[in-house]
C-alpha cells in the first residue's frame, strides 16, 4: 500500500514545532529517561530480536537511536554527522535520512550494550538541554525533508522526541516487553501527531484512541477510527496496514 505526506510545507512556509517551547523540553528529558531504561532491561536474546525496520534488530536501531542523542547533545557533534551523512550519501546516491541512520548504527557499532546504555543515561539530558536551548536564529533555519520544508525548530522540538517514542514501540514489540505509557508523556506525543496528522489531510474525523496514551479528537462529522494509541502512530509511520484517512503519513 503507498503511503505518503500531505499538505506539504514550503521553503516560504515550512513545517513549524506547534509544541510549547517548556513541553517540548519536558517530554524530550523524560522521553531520553525511558529509552535508556528500556535498553537497561535488555536480555543478550533481546538486543538480537529483529525490529519492524528492515534490516535493523534492536542492537542495530538502539545505535541509531543514541546516534540521535549525540547528534543532538552539542552542535559540533551536530555538524560532524551532518557532513558524514551529507558526504556518504553524494558517494551512495541515497536519501540524507538514510545516509545519517547507516553512518550513526557503524559509528556506534563497536561499544558494548552497557556502553551505550551509559552513553543515553549520560548525553540524554544534554542533549534535552541543547534541543531546548538552541537560539532562535538557528530553530528559524529551513531544511528539506521527506519531500517538504521543516524548520530545525520543528527537528528539536517534535520529530527528535517522536523518534524515540515509536522506537521503544518497535522494541516493545520485538522483545515482549511492555512499552510504558503515560497520559502526562506518551499521550502528549500522540496528541500531537493526532493534531498535525488532522492538520495534513484536512477532512472531517473522529478518532477514538485507547491506551494510556490515547484521547478522543473529532471535527465534523467524517470518517470514525477507533484503535489503540500506539498503533495509531505505527499506522501514520507507514509500519502498520491503513486506510482511508490512516493513509496520510505523519513524520517520526
Amino acid at each position: 500500500m503507498t503511503m505518503q505526506i500531505h499538505a506539504h510545507a514550503t521553503k516560504k512556509d515550512p513545517r513549524q514545532s506547534q509544541l510549547d517551547r517548556d513541553v517540548a523540553g519536558r517530554l524530550a528529558l523524560t522521553e531520553y529517561e525511558r529509552v535508556a531504561e528500556l535498553l537497561a532491561e535488555l536480555t543478550p536474546a533481546q538486543w538480537a530480536a529483529p525490529t519492524d525496520c528492515p534490516g535493523w534488530d534492536v542492537r542495530a536501531m538502539a545505535g541509531h537511536m543514541l546516534g540521535m542523542v549525540q547528534m543532538a547533545s552539542a552542535m559540533p557533534r551536530l555538524m560532524r554527522q551532518q557532513l558524514a551523512a551529507n558526504r556518504r550519501a553524494k558517494r551512495d546516491g541515497g536519501e540524507l535520512i538514510d545516509a545519517l541512520t547507516a553512518w550513526q548504527v557503524e559509528h556506534n557499532a563497536d561499544l558494548t550494550t552497557s556502553q551505550l546504555v551509559d552513553q543515553v543515561r549520560t548525553l540524554g539530558p544534554r542533549a534535552a538541554r541543547f534541543r531546548s536551548r538552541a537560539p532562535g536564529f538557528l530553530r528559524s533555519q529551513t531544511m528539506p525533508q521527506q519531500g517538504e520544508w521543516w524548520t530545525v525548530g520543528y527537528m528539536l522540538d517534535t520529530i527528535l522526541t517522536r523518534d524515540p517514542f515509536l522506537h521503544r514501540v518497535d522494541i516493545s514489540r520485538a522483545t515482549g516487553i511492555p512499552m510504558v505509557a503515560t497520559a502526562d508523556h506518551e499521550g502528549l506525543i500522540v496528541a500531537d501527531v493526532v493534531a498535525e496528522w488532522a492538520g495534513r489531510h484536512g477532512r472531517a474525523y473522529a478518532v477514538e484512541l485507547t491506551g494510556p496514551a490515547g484521547g478522543t479528537w473529532s471535527e465534523g462529522a467524517g470518517e470514525r477510527i477507533e484503535m489503540g494509541a500506539l498503533e495509531f502512530c505505527r499506522a501514520l509511520s507507514g509500519r502498520a496496514p491503513a486506510t482511508g484517512l490512516l493513509t496520510t503519513q505523519v513524520p517520526f
